[in-house]
């Protein structure tokens, strides 16, 4: 969507999956940050992603790579304000940016159309999805012009997205869980093999 970068949040520790990099691990034949990219690339004007460690290991997939700049693995929020950043110095004319986390791979194709949609009804500085009466707070749309405050709750210690988002105004997007949840995430070995199946059933 117009006015719209894209951010995929990679920077977490997969301790569940026995660690490393859950984004690059196989799925349907391709890596799981490829599907996530396909889905959301015709949706935003660029890609962005959020990773910590060497960022060579994802140069293939051609995208700009910005690690968290608030230490010790702050969680989501910090992958937000790094993408936040960087977009007011890379792309100041764009206002908007959408984050996804890199393990769900089966994002809904209207997702920016309709938290842009949901925000704007709701006159909130922001909007969030939600499936299955749950809201996955990692993915939704920031305004630039919240990063400094969101900086300054990061240094005073905040990390529950939930308790950020709430204090400014977020809107909810609800989506349909089925035939299957476009939000589900992949955190364990059977979880991926479940998005196994689901894939199969997509294609």
């Amino acid at each position: 969507m117009a006015g719209t970068f894209g951010l995929i949040l990679a920077g977490g520790l997969a301790r569940r999956m026995g660690g490393g990099d859950k984004a690059l691990l196989p799925l349907a034949g391709r890596p799981m940050l490829d599907h996530v990219v396909t889905r959301l690339r015709g949706q935003c004007d660029g890609l962005l992603l959020n990773a910590n460690g060497d960022p060579a290991r994802f140069a293939g997939f051609g995208l700009p790579v910005v690690a968290d700049t608030v230490p010790d693995f702050a969680g989501p929020l910090a992958g937000i304000l790094a993408g936040l950043d960087w977009l007011a110095e890379q792309r100041s004319q764009t206002p908007w940016l959408l984050s996804v986390a890199a393990d769900t791979p089966f994002l809904p194709v209207d997702l920016a159309a309709r938290l842009h949609a949901t925000r704007a009804a709701a006159g909130t500085p922001l909007a969030c999805a939600a499936s299955a009466g749950r809201a996955h707070h990692a993915i939704g749309l920031w305004p630039v012009s919240l990063r400094e405050n969101l900086r300054r709750s990061l240094e005073a210690g905040e990390r529950k997205i939930a308790a950020w988002t709430a204090r400014h105004g977020v809107a909810t997007a609800e989506w349909r869980a089925e035939p299957f949840d476009p939000f589900f995430n992949i955190n364990t070995p059977e979880e991926l093999a479940e998005a196994e199946r689901l894939a199969a059933e997509v294609r």
